[in-house]
């Protein structure tokens, strides 16, 4: 039998998503309450990887299991044994076509800025913090470059692993709701850091360092040593995960945007 978990979490305690000997992962969380529900052994698979301090609004993964239970264990049951920064939202027995990584059309990330003299306690490791006045004109001029299919070699770590670094931009956009800019990005893929390093470089241009063409250079440069330091993991949250409709799912968009009613989450 095969799981799917719908989950949300809070990565700030967290070294991301894998799980790894002597580090404190969300996986690892994950699986812990599963085996506590399933009492065996259980691997389970995600639809990508969140780096340390990143957060999850929507992350899909799946479990195999032989064992039989009430769906409603896979959620309440689950949730009873993780911490409060991680939640499961929802769960749906699905067959072995799907995969949580590899039925995945497209993944959305959204990154949330706190722009304002003196940084937010209440909003510490929950937005990116700058200080710097931004020109919203010049970074919606900037990041129109980053649409279609490009190599993001200048916007791509060291320790990137992935064996190709060419992936298809279909949607980024900015929302400004004063002192807050939301970052909004949809692609087929992205690479290590793909996005914090992509923020470095619009917030950069944003703030007059360069033109908005600059976004353009830097592509065709293929070159990272170029670009505009990595940003802080603190705004990035993992937002959507796109599959086939015939899973028919119960909801894959959520949006960290509390400043309007076109939240497209299930709490409505």
């Amino acid at each position: 039998m095969r799981i799917a978990l719908c989950i949300e979490y809070d990565g700030f305690d967290y070294s991301g998503w894998q799980k790894q000997s002597d580090v404190n992962s969300i996986q690892g969380k994950i699986e812990k309450a599963l085996e506590s529900i399933a009492l065996e052994k259980l691997d389970t698979y995600a639809s990508g990887r969140t780096d340390t301090g990143v957060h999850a609004l929507l992350q899909m993964i799946h479990f195999d299991t032989n064992i039989s239970r009430p769906i409603s264990a896979w959620v309440r049951g689950v949730n009873a044994y993780l911490p409060l920064s991680i939640r499961v939202l929802w769960a749906k027995e699905v067959n072995d076509t799907f995969h949580a990584r590899y039925s995945a059309a497209q993944r959305h990330y959204e990154y949330l800025v706190y722009n304002a003299s003196i940084s937010s306690a209440l909003w510490a490791k929950k937005a990116g913090w700058i200080h710097d006045e931004l020109d919203l004109h010049k970074m919606k001029e900037a990041i129109q470059y980053f649409e279609g299919e490009h190599d993001f070699s200048a916007f791509r770590s060291s320790e990137c692993q992935a064996k190709s670094p060419v992936r298809t931009m279909s949607h980024v956009s900015i929302e400004n709701y004063y002192p807050f800019y939301l970052f909004k990005f949809s692609a087929n893929g992205f690479l290590h850091h793909q996005i914090r390093n992509m923020m470095g470089a619009i917030l950069y241009i944003g703030k007059g360092n360069y033109p908005s063409h600059h976004i353009k250079e830097l592509l065709l440069s293929k070159d990272r040593t170029k670009s505009p330091p990595t940003f802080s993991p603190d705004g990035l949250y993992l937002s959507g995960v796109d599959y086939d409709a015939r899973y028919n799912f119960p909801f894959m968009r959520r949006t960290v945007n509390i400043f309007d009613n076109n939240d497209l989450s299930q709490d409505r």
